[in-house]
């Protein structure tokens, strides 16, 4: 796994935290810088079809050392890292031999627990990779740009590894949701792909949820405390008995594997005028109409019992399960797990509670499951991920490489 870790202290240095916030693509300059980083190291390699266009989507290709008819397949990484936290001055630390109990992330009380954190229970031994506690690592998805980058230089040594053309794509601003609106489907020139954006070391994943943003917002009506009887009206409050109508048993922390939710995830508040942010999902197109109708029904209610017009609600989709993109090409599921078997690795087939690159990918003729990465606790200072775990990434993306070669040889 030579330069492995390297590639990977190197990249999560570069900040290329995402901005909902701004329109243009990509959202934050230090994108670039990666991927103009990333656009050398490629050239280093001699890869070629190398290109980094406007708006940050970095593609190139390992060509074919074969004249057998094996398809195309490509590896996708996304660049930037979410809003959640900072990805300023990341100064990421290697835990050896991890055997157990609280591990420090740096100057003040700031601890990875096993009590918080039990996947830590069952790292005795390995090499964890950890934040000093004043930022999130990066490794989603710095780790996955770091594996593929590693395979790819290891079967550029290793031309005795037969092989179809393999295509790689660095995309921006997937932690705001948009990572696949500008990737060109058809200049990447794949069969089909896998975006490296998993957790723990296993996973292979080809269903998600649907997704839905919702916008709730309250209007009131403000005048001089002093002087508001009867005339004030506060949307804060408004916005507060809004939320009291939504299920509190249907929330990510009170649900798991199939089950949806409503988040309530942001609110900017005052007394005029309150806006509530909540994302909505369900794994099933049915279950996730009837998340948004009831929400339109909630927003009916409260508004019968106020002025007309008080509460508005705007729903927008943002990505829907792939599952049913994926499912009429079984092979490609079947090529990971031999892949990872191969690699004295069981896999863990699971829905993502959340989204990747590949749904939308799916979604515009590239079938793409999601593999794992190695790392856990993705967007917080508690993030962490295992040397083993990152190595084994390597090694399977590799091997999915020769059995593809092999099946189709």
């Amino acid at each position: 796994m030579d330069k492995l870790l390297e590639r990977f202290f190197r990249y999560v240095q570069i900040d290329t935290q995402s901005n909902g916030s701004v329109a243009a693509c990509p959202s934050t300059a230090g994108q670039f810088n990666l991927a103009q980083q990333l656009k050398s190291e490629m050239e280093a390699l001699g890869l070629s079809d190398i290109s980094l266009d406007e708006h940050c989507y970095l593609m190139a290709r390992l060509p074919a050392n074969t004249s057998a008819n094996i398809p195309a397949i490509g590896f996708i990484a996304h660049m930037d890292t979410a809003p959640d936290a900072s990805g300023l001055n990341v100064k990421p630390q290697i835990v050896e031999n991890y055997q157990g109990g609280d591990i420090a992330l740096g100057i003040g009380d700031e601890v990875l627990s096993p009590i918080q954190y039990p996947d830590l229970n069952t790292l005795h031994g390995h090499n964890i990779i950890t934040t000093d506690g004043t930022t999130l690592l990066g490794a989603d998805n710095k780790a996955g740009v770091a594996e593929i980058m590693t395979a790819i230089a290891y079967l550029v040594a290793h031309p005795e590894i037969k092989h179809g053309d393999i295509c790689i794509g660095f995309t921006p601003d997937e932690e705001i949701g948009r990572g696949a609106d500008l990737f060109d489907v058809e200049k990447f020139n794949a069969q089909w792909a896998y975006t490296i954006d998993g957790g723990p070391v296993g996973e292979l994943e080809f269903e998600n949820f649907n997704a839905t943003s919702a916008d709730v917002i309250c209007y009131g009506t403000n005048v001089h405390p002093g002087t508001a009887k009867g005339k004030m009206v506060n949307a804060m409050n408004i916005a507060a008995q809004f939320q009291l109508m939504m299920p509190s048993d249907e929330t990510p922390e009170t649900t798991e594997g199939y089950e949806g939710f409503y988040h309530l995830k942001s609110m900017k508040p005052s007394v005029a005028k309150t806006e509530l942010g909540y994302i909505i999902r369900d794994f099933s197109r049915e279950g996730q109409e009837q998340r948004k109708a009831f929400m339109h029904q909630k927003v009916a209610e409260i508004n019968a019992q106020l002025e007309k017009g008080r509460v508005e609600l705007v729903l927008t989709d943002s990505y829907f399960n792939m599952r049913e993109m994926v499912e009429p090409y079984p092979h490609i599921i079947e090529l990971a797990k031999d892949a990872m078997i191969d690699c004295d690795v069981k896999p863990e087939i699971k829905p993502i509670r959340g989204g990747t690159d590949g749904a939308r990918l799916s979604f515009k003729g590239l079938p793409c499951p999601n593999i794992f990465t190695g790392g856990y606790n993705f967007h917080g200072i508690h993030e962490f991920i295992t040397v083993e775990g990152m190595e084994k990434a390597v090694e399977v993306i590799v091997k999915l490489v020769e059995k593809t070669a092999e099946k189709y040889s």
